[in-house]
């Protein structure tokens, strides 16, 4: 059965119009406290904390693709990378001052040590490990990656300099050795109890692996394209109790407009049995100088996670529905589709469908350990009616790829390294001739260690 776009919005409205109705209603109301009103002051709430994370990448491109680095000016290339990388966070977070608006500051310092510095095995540059240009790694190097001034009133918090973001269109991305932060302004306000408000608009981006700032580039368009201006205002809003909606716009100038909307809703008993149902769907239209082109695009998914006790499957369904890749902004995790994996399954005109299971094994007393698997597939990729020159895509015609993964996590539950997080994960991918991601395997070892000095 043909699936199209129309179809999944209208099964999704349906699904969750229909899971509503037995629904509690939530009323808007302020809130009965202030978060401002219960500080108590600049010093006696700070926090000196961090995090140390150990990250190891091992990945195999196999049939006969092949990743391409600089051996001190000569491109040369090899089947294999290896990145191993320890990233340490400090971060200092005052208290906000008394009085009807108060005043907070904060300062991270980031440190990456390269563990790996053999430069066939980094098959750089500036990948994951930060090289010079020689293609030899940077063996250790620091930045400032948080740094900003706060202000609050009430329940309303503005922050101005280098900081933490969060939305469905930018969003910090932590899946390295460090994560990224953005630089600019950020507003985040919870008046109410069930609706809050975000606001942000921020000039450049502190990269993963990178020691400077970079103004924004997207992720998948034309290399050396950037914009100095992505801008994003929003609303979280809890109509019912087992029903959450997210709304926002955003634009990145001269890039493209963007907007989201996203429902989540919960049904039953995990004990029992618990539905979770999980929409996104964004339209990306271009705008001011068109730097990327022409770009109308829409892409959706619809994913279903039953639960029973320590078992969860789940099921998604996405679609993209343009003749461009569905695209958002580098050094962001600015996609929450539901099959964004490995591969983001966002080709132009793409089908994708994965299937998932996990297991928490705290149901049988190992508390904080935990497996999962997946397979997904894509198909019906079809870039040859592309018209502009920003995506790479016209030689695309029914590409199809598929990716599987096995995982585990374990938290530590209690002791000295107490929450520690240890997640080993192995996914192979594999595709069509023209489908951009290719084959590969790929293997990660990454673990986190939270400590607090005040």
């Amino acid at each position: 059965m043909k699936i199209t776009s129309s179809a999944l919005l209208a099964l999704s409205i349906s699904s969750l119009t229909a899971m509503a109705y037995a629904d509690e209603f939530v009323p808007t109301e302020l809130k009965g406290t202030s978060a401002q009103s219960e500080t108590k002051g600049f010093l006696e709430d700070q926090t000196l904390s961090g995090t140390t994370r150990n990250w190891y990448a091992n990945e195999l491109k196999r049939r006969d693709d092949r990743f391409s680095y600089n051996n001190h000016g000569t491109r040369e290339s090899t089947p294999r990378r290896i990145n191993w990388v320890q990233g340490t966070i400090l971060d200092y977070k005052s208290g906000f001052t008394e009085g009807t608006v108060g005043f907070s500051t904060q300062v991270a310092a980031y440190n990456a040590i390269a563990l790996d510095r053999d430069a066939k095995d980094i098959a750089g540059p500036n990948n994951r490990t930060l090289t010079h240009s020689d293609g030899d790694a940077v063996g250790q190097w620091s930045k400032l990656g948080l740094a900003n001034l706060s202000a609050r009133i009430s329940n309303t918090t503005l922050t101005v300099g280098r900081q933490n973001f969060s939305s469905p269109t930018i969003d910090v991305i932590g899946n390295r050795a460090l994560p990224s932060s953005f630089q600019g302004v950020g507003l985040h306000s919870e008046e109410f109890n069930n609706l809050s408000f975000d606001a942000g608009s921020f000039d450049r981006v502190s990269p993963r692996t990178e020691q400077s700032l970079s103004k924004f580039r997207s992720e998948y368009g034309a290399a050396g394209v950037e914009t100095d201006r992505a801008s994003v205002a929003g609303l979280n809003y809890q109509p019912l109790k087992n029903l959450k909606t997210t709304l926002y716009a955003t634009n990145v100038e001269d890039f493209w407009n963007q907007y989201y909307f996203g429902a989540v809703h919960d049904i039953g008993d995990n004990a029992v049995l618990g539905l979770n149902t999980n929409f996104n769907y964004y339209k990306t239209l271009d705008t001011g100088k068109k730097e990327l082109g022409n770009i109308n695009n829409d892409a959706y998914s619809l994913a279903f996670a039953l639960t029973h006790q320590a078992h969860t499957v789940s099921l998604a369904f996405q679609q993209i529905v343009g003749d461009e890749y569905f695209d958002y902004l580098h050094e962001t995790n600015g996609i929450y589709l539901a099959n964004s994996l490995l591969s983001d399954f966002n080709g132009p005109n793409e089908k994708s469908l994965q299937l998932a299971y996990s297991i928490n094994m705290a149901q049988y007393g190992i508390p904080g350990l935990k497996f999962n698997a997946y397979h997904a597939r894509g198909w019906d990729i079809d870039g040859t009616k592309y018209k502009g020159t920003a995506y790479d895509v016209r030689n695309m015609d029914g590409e199809t790829h598929n990716e599987y993964s096995v995982g585990t996590s374990y938290a530590v539950q209690s002791g000295p390294l107490k929450a520690t997080a240890i997640r080993a994960t192995y996914t192979t991918h594999r595709a069509s001739k023209n489908q951009a991601d290719g084959n590969i395997n790929e293997f990660r070892l990454v673990t986190t260690i939270p400590f607090s000095i005040l």
